[in-house]
């Protein structure tokens, strides 16, 4: 008989994550009760919040207990249903975690058109990495056509949506990306006007070259020395955008920014955003999104490995910047 596998949280890291500190194992399909439903789950996203999810601290959102299924977005195939609003044969996405099969009552859970996208696009640039982009650029920062933006990991799920939305609104766009590979990537295929290799360990003296007269917003997933160095070329009344901290998730001190000066002669806007407090500007986003994907004007590049167990690896990978564009898992 068929099982669930699944992959818990088994220990809390210190420092950097191992995947010592996750456990697969097996446990019955379960079946759904009065409005409920069951889904198998085609499609796993990893994305770098769930770092913070595995420490115990207090947090926008509940982190994992021990021994429970970790967190993460998925997209799959109801195969039974109890609920009035869920048929078998449907396709959802929802945060149904690190395993095969799952429960839901609906909460939380959005259906998906098989038909109108590839389906892992829900858990990327038609999912909440693209809605993320697009409230935190066109929302939070809002840029005008002939500013510049700079975006901070701009291979990745979210960074490569929001340079090509920059694009679109008329804007220079200009990213930080590891390694040389990754930033033809941005420049060649996504249509950057130029990308800054932070791996050469020239970060300053080549933001100098690539935004010599600064930058009017910076969309920031990284923090860290990348932030504080990014402080040092932002214009007059620039935006900041802060998105996520990937570079101080596993860190065992705080990063202490150095050139916050620049914030006050500048007049600075910073603002942090977490892309579940905007929910009803959700749609406008996925509409507009939908029509840029479809038109070409925006392209996404997926990272998959294949099999349950490997999400582990895939994971820590990802944490490392090893992979382009969305970090996926194809689910058996």
């Amino acid at each position: 008989m068929p099982s669930n596998r699944q992959i818990l949280l088994a220990s809390r890291p210190t420092g950097f994550p191992t995947e010592a500190n996750f456990r697969l194992v097996e446990a019955p399909i379960p079946a759904p009760g009065e409005g409920q439903f069951l889904v198998r789950n085609r499609w796993l996203s990893l994305d770098p919040y769930m770092r913070g999810r595995m420490d115990a601290v207090k947090s926008y959102a509940k982190y994992v207990e021990i021994g429970e299924v970790m967190v993460g977005g998925t997209v799959g195939e109801i195969v039974s249903s109890r609920h009035p609003q869920f048929a078998a044969g449907e396709f959802v996405t929802g945060r149904l975690g690190w395993q095969e099969y799952a429960l839901s009552d609906g909460a939380g859970i959005a259906k998906v058109d098989p038909k109108g996208a590839p389906l892992s696009y829900a858990l990327g640039v038609l999912g909440m990495p693209g809605i993320t982009a697009w409230m935190g650029l066109l929302d939070i920062a809002r840029p005008k056509s002939g500013e510049t933006v700079l975006v901070s990991a701009a291979a990745g799920a979210v960074g490569s949506v929001v340079g090509q939305l920059a694009k679109i609104a008329g804007c220079r766009a200009v990213g930080i990306a590891g390694g040389a590979a990754k930033c033809d990537h941005v420049v060649r295929e996504l249509g950057f006007d130029a990308c800054v290799d932070y791996r050469r360990g020239a970060l300053h003296e080549d933001l100098k070259a690539a935004v010599p007269d600064g930058a009017d917003v910076y969309f920031d997933n990284v923090g860290g020395e990348t932030l504080d160095t990014a402080l040092r070329h932002m214009r007059d009344f620039a935006r900041i955008t802060i998105c996520g901290l990937v570079s101080q998730y596993s860190a065992t001190e705080a990063y202490g920014l150095r050139n916050v000066r620049s914030i006050l002669v500048h007049r600075i806007r910073m603002e942090g955003f977490i892309v579940s407090d905007r929910m009803a500007l959700w749609p406008r986003a996925l509409a507009e999104l939908r029509d840029h994907v479809a038109a070409g004007r925006i392209r996404y590049r997926e990272s998959v490995v294949q099999g349950l167990e490997n999400a582990p690896r895939a994971f820590l990978g990802m944490l490392r910047g090893e992979n382009f564009g969305k970090q996926l898992v194809a689910l058996s």
